[in-house]
């Protein structure tokens, strides 16, 4: 990921989808938020959802890791209007969560639309990152990637939404491109009926069945947590991991 990465859609992320987005996340994430007893790390920040979250429904400190600079401007500037009490719980890291080499910080740790994102190679290098930055006994949600590329184009159409005199709208379209998925947006902005910008960006997402992921969650000392929502991974990390103490992978 470089740091520019998301320059289009950081614009537009909170206008289109983040309410919708923010629901959900209290949905899949606010229990066990709430349980957190050292802190939470959240695992791709973007624009500070999951994090807003963490801090609301916890009274722990929050890590949020987020290598992308167009997603964290959003991120900070939603910190910067907290009150005093609620940003002084939240550290920001501006890169991949193995560069911030975090040990024990958390015990609940959330990957919120992030992991769908990450190639092969980087998945297994998260990993590691997790079981080192969280205590024996922490808890990783993440929600799930694609088990498998779509077998025909897949759109998503975003709900219409005006801000003063201009409205945003926008689509997500999803296809199969050897074995990755290209997911590309497209973003418009539109003033008395006639288009004042459009934007496009693409990304590239990687499949991974549920059993992958849980084995090679496996080899770092993670065990299933029981969960019923199927767009939810839980793993709990082992407490006889010597990851923490070792300090070693």
């Amino acid at each position: 990921m470089q740091p520019d990465d998301y320059a289009v859609s950081a614009e537009f992320y909170d206008v289109l989808q983040a309410r919708q987005d923010e629901i959900r996340v209290h949905h899949l994430y606010g229990r066990d938020a709430g349980r957190a007893r050292l802190g939470v790390l959240d695992i791709g920040a973007g624009t500070g959802r999951v994090t807003m979250m963490s801090l609301m429904e916890s009274r722990v400190g929050v890590h949020a890791v987020e290598p992308a600079r167009a997603m964290r401007a959003p991120l900070m500037t939603r910190l910067a209007s907290l009150p005093t009490e609620l940003r002084e719980r939240v550290t920001v890291h501006p890169q991949t969560l193995e560069e911030a080499a975090l040990h024990g910080v958390a015990d609940v740790a959330i990957c919120h639309n992030t992991i769908a994102c990450l190639a092969p190679a980087a998945r297994q290098a998260l990993w590691p990152a997790v079981a080192r930055a969280l205590v024996p006994g922490g808890s990783l949600l993440l929600q799930l990637p694609p088990a498998r590329l779509p077998d025909k184009d897949i759109m998503r159409v975003f709900p219409r939404q005006r801000v003063g005199r201009h409205e945003y709208g926008g689509h997500m379209l999803m296809s199969a491109d050897g074995d990755r998925i290209r997911t590309r947006f497209d973003y418009w902005v539109r003033g008395s009926g006639n288009a004042l910008r459009e934007h496009i960006e693409s990304f590239w997402m990687w499949p991974a069945t549920l059993a992958e992921l849980i084995g090679d969650l496996e080899k770092h000392g993670f065990a299933p947590l029981r969960r019923d929502d199927p767009a939810l991974l839980a793993m709990t990390l082992s407490s006889g991991n010597n990851v923490l103490h070792s300090g070693r992978p």
